[in-house]
């Protein structure tokens, strides 16, 4: 007598259910890691933003009102490609995401006089805490 080779089909059926489990788990999980990816570029982007109210904070003793005032591009051309504008606001700076992150949640970085400068916190905003850069949660 000759012995069966290969696989059944109900050994087939749960190896695909299987996969069908795992990828259930890890699609999701990747696509919270794409998002937080994401958001850390409007901290990227503010990087340059917070440079200019720290330099015209140190020149002027008061903080800039509006990016023209510090020096910066209008706020809906400071963009990336998850973030839709770096506006800056008596030296608040609010990054602004689009559909890619959380459509229209932002991130808000507020500057705190020391004596040593400007230090910043990067906890307001409506982004959740979970697309957040661990530094802003």
């Amino acid at each position: 007598m000759n012995a069966q080779k290969g696989f059944t089909l109900i050994e087939l059926m749960i190896v695909i259910a299987i996969i069908g489990i795992l990828a259930a788990i890890a699609l999701p999980a990747y696509q919270d890691y794409t998002k937080r990816a994401r958001a850390a570029e409007g901290l990227s982007l503010a990087g340059g933003a917070k440079t200019s109210v720290s330099e015209f904070y140190s020149s002027n003793n008061e903080f800039p009102s509006n990016n023209t005032a510090a020096g910066l591009a209008a706020a809906g051309d400071i963009k990336g490609n998850s973030v839709s504008e770096v506006a800056v606001a008596n030296g608040v700076i609010t990054v602004k995401y689009n559909n890619k992150v959380d459509s229209g949640k932002t991130i808000v970085l507020s500057p705190t006089v020391t004596s040593g400068g400007l230090t910043w916190n990067c906890k307001g905003g409506d982004l959740a805490s979970s697309l957040r850069p661990s530094e802003c949660r």
